[in-house]
């Protein structure tokens, strides 16, 4: 065979392997309503757990395939670089500054840190992941601010930062292919960036966020022990898997013969407490009767089934309202000492009012004193290559 011959056959077979090696990926993909409501009833009833050992084990596989699946089984390097903290907003109980570092060379993360203006000896530390919408995104939108400020208000330091593509973080399109990744290492280095900030207590570390926020909420939680309390909105479903590439665009739940759903990577978080809110709108309708059943067994299996909790609002839909949140204000202000005293009028109703919901232009991280920086990575094929 020639020469010619043999590079052309082998660029041929190169090919074809990479086009198998994709079809590969993309069949274990498991993209939105992936299973039925009946599948994923089925899936859990086929995959119980009845003892401590048992599920350990199930758990450490459940882990490692999150980190293979995203490709993480090392985290890239910390940067050296320090945040940058800056355009301190003083409230009524709160304040708000703006930030924004590098969770990798060239990549910066954008948000928002709420202090409570009370000085305390120790401030517990809450991340604030929030869920996909426009008109205003993300960190912008009324019920994120509500959410920020009155924890605030509560006690906590709370750091809200934006998905990938939105808000200030447009170094690449939110439909990025390795956009679970990029925001998976986010929220890790987000965890750093709370740690450490001055007077706050590494073992009163919260998360909560609603949809995607909530995806982002349950798997830091079970990758990272440093979460202490999460609480996972409108999210946790066995037959959902997450219909944005940020939450299922990698295989983490799915290879070869094996299989898992987003019920039982929540349940990565036992024994330390969750709370589940839950809807009659969407996804996790039936959460009282199946996902949460299923989870406070797990629980059960470390003697601490008490320290999973459901909120079900039936009426309500896909968001994080005001029912939902004045549901984490109590359950958070029990696990990690928050002050819910000073969001709750005369009566015992908790009041948001003096949270103030501010402009996006007030909240934005760069401008022109404050542009991005200059070694900002820009383009989806330029981040891609970072990770």
């Amino acid at each position: 065979m020639s020469g010619f011959m043999k590079t052309l056959y082998s660029s041929l077979f190169v090919a074809i392997l990479s086009v198998t090696v994709v079809t590969a990926q993309k069949s274990e993909l498991c993209q939105g309503a992936y299973f039925t409501e009946e599948q994923g009833k089925m899936f859990l009833a086929n995959n119980t757990y009845h003892t401590k050992a048992e599920w350990t084990s199930r758990a450490e596989q459940i882990r490692a395939q999150l980190r293979e699946g995203m490709g993480l089984q090392v985290l890239p390097p910390k940067p050296k670089s320090k945040p940058t903290i800056y355009g301190k907003m003083v409230m009524d109980g709160y304040t708000i500054e703006k930030v924004f570092f590098e969770s990798m060379p060239g990549f910066y993360v954008t948000g928002n840190l709420y202090r409570p203006t009370k000085q305390q000896k120790s401030y517990a530390g809450i991340l604030c992941p929030h869920g996909h919408g426009d008109n205003p995104q993300g960190r912008f939108r009324e019920q994120t601010q509500k959410r920020c400020g009155t924890l605030a208000r509560m006690g906590a330091v709370v750091f809200v930062w934006d998905m990938v593509g939105q808000g200030d973080s447009r170094q690449c399109e939110h439909s990025m292919a390795k956009g679970l990744k990029l925001q998976t290492i986010n929220s890790i280095r987000a965890l750093d960036f709370l740690e450490s900030l001055p007077g706050v207590d590494p073992k009163r570390i919260a998360v909560t966020g609603e949809s995607g926020g909530g995806t982002q909420t349950f798997i830091l939680a079970a990758l990272d022990n440093r979460v202490k309390v999460a609480v996972p909105c409108v999210m946790v479903s066995a037959h959902f898997f997450g219909g944005c590439v940020c939450e299922s665009g990698l295989p983490i739940h799915k290879k070869g013969d094996y299989q898992t759903n987003n019920v039982q990577i929540a349940s990565l978080t036992a024994p330390r407490p969750m709370l589940l809110i839950s809807d009659g709108a969407d996804w996790t309708k039936h959460t009282p009767d199946l996902e949460y059943p299923y989870i406070r067994g797990i629980y059960s299996l470390y003697g601490k089934a008490g320290n999973v909790e459901n909120v079900h609002l039936p009426d309500e839909k896909h968001d994080y309202g005001p029912s939902k949140r004045k549901a984490m204000y109590p359950f958070l202000a029990k696990y990690i000492g928050l002050d819910l005293k000073a969001v709750t009028d005369d009566k015992g109703n908790i009041d948001e009012s003096q949270v103030k919901v501010l402009d996006q232009k007030e909240l934005e991280v760069f401008d022109k004193a404050h542009p991005r920086p200059a070694n900002a990575v820009m383009g989806n094929e330029a981040v891609m290559s970072l990770l």
